[in-house]
Parts: C-alpha cells; structure tokens; sequence
C-alpha cells in the first residue's frame, strides 16, 4: 500500500489484512516503529508487548496463508490500560506496589478483541489506581496532549486517548466511570464509547479479590478509537454474556428500528457551570446536523442532577472511605489531594444512608428511563469547556471551588451512575483544542448512539491521527 499503515483507522486495516493487501506482521511492525517515533515525547505506552504482538501477527498471517478467514479486527493494533488484564503482563494501575501482579489470563475484552483478529500492543498509561486528577502513574510519569503538552490528556484512561490519537495504535481499551474514555477521547480529538452496564463482559478484580457494590455497578470498560466507524466494529466484538462475568446481558447488539424521527434532547448546560462560546456553537451545529438529518431536536433538561450526583458521591466515596488509610499509602500526597477534597464534601457515611442511596440510584435510573423513553438519544457537550492545562488542582484548590471544577463533568458522572450508553464525537476546536459532544441513549442502545454519532461526524470529519506538538 503508498500510505504509512499506522495511519489507517482500524477497520481499514482489518479490511486491508483480509484481502491479502497487507500482513498483520507489517501492520503490527509499522505501529512499533510510530511507538519508537512517538511515544518519548507523549508518554502514552507504558509496557510495550512487542515480541508478544509480532509472534501474534506472525501466527495470524499463517492462519490466513493456510485459508483461515481472518476476523474483522484482523492485524489491528490496541493499546489496554494499566488496570486491565493481559494474560503475561503486570497489571499495574500505575503504582509500585502491584508492578509483579502478572495476568494469568487475559480479561473478557481483551480476549474478545483478540477473537476479532486485534492484537495487544502495549499497555497504556493512567493516573495511579486512576483516581487522581493528574495524568501521571508513579510508575510512568506523565502522559503529554499530542495536541498542547501544557493541556491534559484528560483520564483517567489517558494513554488510550493519546495512543490512538498519535497513530500508535488504532484502538485503545479504556475504562468509564464518570467520563474516564469521554473525556480523554474529546480532549485528544478522538472518539470513545462508555457501554451500557452490562452490555460488555469485564474483570476489574485486584489482586484475585472482587470490586465493592458501587465499583461493580459504575464503571465500564470502553474503545477508543479515532472513527465511530472503529467504535462499531470494536463494539460488535465486544458486546455479549460471557460466562466470565455474571453481569453481562444476552441483549442483541442491534435493536429494533424506528418506525418514525427519533427524538433527541438536547442538553445545554446541565449544572449550570456555563458553557464555552465555542463549544455551544457546536453543541447547537450537531444539534442542527442531526435534525438535518430527520431528527426530531429540542432543548431538555436532566432530572434529579442534585440528588444524582449526591448519590454518586456517596456511593463512591463510601467505600473508598472504608479502605482510604490503606489507599492513601498507595498514592503521592498530590494524588491523593483529589480524593481529599472528594470526601471532605461527601464523607464516608453509615450504612443506613448507603443503603439508602442505593435506592435513589434507583429513583434516578427510572426518572432516566422516563426521559430517555421521550428522548430516546441526548445530545449534550463532552465537557462544557475548553481542555484544561495539567494542574487541575492548584495549591490554593479547596472544598468549594473543587466541587465547582467536578461540576464540568456532571453529564459524564450521572451517565455513569445511571449505567446508560454514550459516544463521545469531536465536533472542532475550542480555544486551539479538540472538543467533543456526547451522544447518550437507552439502556442497550448503543447502536443509536453510534448512528447518530457517524451523522455527527461525517458533518465535522475526523481529526486525528496528529503528529505530537510542542
């Protein structure tokens, strides 16, 4: 082929492997030299599985010589964060403490990745235990914006975000649990899916030992990549029960057709933290894109946002406070500072009130179900301003003004409290950076979410991959 493969998006190499164009060998050679090109001045791969990924390509391209049909990811290259398995590698988080907890086997995505023809290139980089604010592991320093090195990647799955970006790999396995796959796909121009519960088979265990109640319910393992097209065709090898994980559901990939418009909902500025010029102008550009194109659009606003995020605070903040003495040893004083702020305002509660907010966790998802049964897709910004520089949490940071800067992610965090899909599409720039709007949808629906999303972007186009700049 006349182009640099590492430039291809991944079902373009997929395609380019099954009809004999190209090997997966040279596919998987061409994104280790771009990781030798690149990754010292972004800092995305950490573990990098080069021997691993060329015996892999090599043992694909003889199942192919021999007449095997390759999967549709055949030879495509993916990154995997630091706290997803792969079977041989350290399971790290990004902290000294686990750098020898090797996989013995690999997690339910990345297994299903690897039955679609894809092939686990490295590991990627994120914030310790991917609580902090910083994108930086003690293990590996910190990962740069290929776009700004004085803006955050976003996180907390950072180094996906920025490995897809730059062309190292083309599609990266994330994790979402209040915007950690929206946000750094928006803030490096590329796109990302957080799955409903439910929809992908996952293994968050550390160490052998199960997540607590609201770490099983909340986060999602999601793809990254730099097309909608890429998000589809990680999404079909992902989506299913498995036997591996109780909490996946048999629920088709695809559902039923509608029969007339489908209305969308658009949501403005949810917490009431402002929005951006620029973004707005593309918030209401998309909004406008999708009506285009038969939609029924109107401004909506989100129910119980208060209690919402009150719910997940408690949630979360609850069983971190049962093991913080033990966490906090594990972190720097400044990782740790996001958390300290986190629980000064939503202090580790007794039980009764635990168990109560699960039942408004309860309350909330069906005044979503209601919303979403009107709107059956929400449009709202990824996040409502710019990409921030890399101190997220300034010296003089304290309770009040923390809270104000986690209210920028409010329609990532009660999405993820609510267990329902979203896509996160580049829509341009905002002051010189990329931006995004995420498409939000029913309970299963991810197939609406990526329609609409491809409507998005075949109106804004794709921006990445991007060479890394000063």
């Amino acid at each position: 082929m006349n182009t640099e493969l590492w430039k291809l998006n991944a079902t373009e190499l997929g395609a380019a492997v099954a009809r004999g164009e190209v090997s997966a060998a040279e596919v998987v050679d061409s994104h280790l030299a771009r990781i030798a090109a690149v990754n010292p001045r972004v800092n995305a791969v950490t573990q990098l599985m080069a021997d691993s990924a060329r015996e892999a390509a090599r043992a694909a391209d003889r199942r192919h010589a021999a007449g095997e049909r390759p999967g549709p990811l055949a030879g495509v290259p993916f990154t995997v964060k630091e706290n997803i398995h792969v079977a041989g590698w350290a399971t790290t988080h990004g902290v000294p403490t686990f750098r020898d907890h090797v996989a013995e086997v690999d997690s339910p995505p990345v297994r299903r990745l690897r039955a679609a023809g894809a092939i686990p290139i490295g590991h990627a980089n994120m914030p310790d235990l991917a609580i902090s604010s910083d994108p930086a592991s003690q293990l590996y320093g910190r990962t740069y914006n290929p776009w700004d090195r004085s803006k955050t990647p976003g996180g907390s799955s950072s180094g996906d975000g920025v490995a897809v970006a730059v062309g190292m790999a083309a599609l990266g396995l994330g994790n979402d649990s209040g915007g950690s796959v929206r946000l750094p796909a928006a803030f490096n121009g590329v796109a990302g899916l957080k799955p409903s519960y439910g929809r992908f088979a996952a293994d968050h265990r550390i160490m052998g030992q199960e997540p607590l109640l609201a770490s099983q319910l909340i986060p999602v393992d999601g793809p990254i990549a730099r097309s909608v097209a890429d998000l589809r065709a990680a999404y079909e090898a992902l989506a299913g029960a498995d036997p591996a994980d109780p909490r996946a559901v048999p629920v088709p990939a695809y559902g039923a057709d509608p029969t007339g418009p489908v209305r969308v909902g658009v949501v403005v500025d949810p917490a009431g933290v402002g929005v951006h010029p620029q973004i707005r102008a593309a918030l209401d550009e998309a909004a406008t894109v999708l009506e285009r194109a038969g939609h029924a659009v109107e401004e909506v606003r989100i129910p119980r946002l208060a209690e919402s995020l009150e719910c997940y605070g408690t949630l979360i903040m609850t069983e971190f406070g049962v093991k913080w003495p033990r966490i906090r040893k594990l972190l720097t004083e400044k990782g740790a500072r996001h958390l300290d702020l986190f629980m000064a305002r939503t202090p580790h509660t007794e039980l009764d009130e635990f168990l109560r907010q699960t039942g408004v966790r309860l309350t909330v998802q069906r005044d979503w179900a209601e919303l979403l049964d009107a709107y059956p897709l929400l449009l709202g910004a990824t996040c409502p301003q710019p990409v921030p520089g890399f101190y997220l949490l300034p010296d003089d940071t304290d309770v009040d003004s923390h809270a104000q800067m986690m209210l920028a992610g409010a329609l990532c965090t009660v999405t993820s409290l609510v267990g329902v899909p979203a896509v996160s599409v580049p829509t341009g720039f905002a002051d010189g950076m990329p931006q995004g709007v995420q498409v939000i949808g029913q309970m299963y629906r991810e197939d609406r979410c990526l329609a609409a999303a491809e409507v998005i972007e075949r109106h804004f186009g794709v921006l990445t991959p991007v060479d890394p700049r000063p």
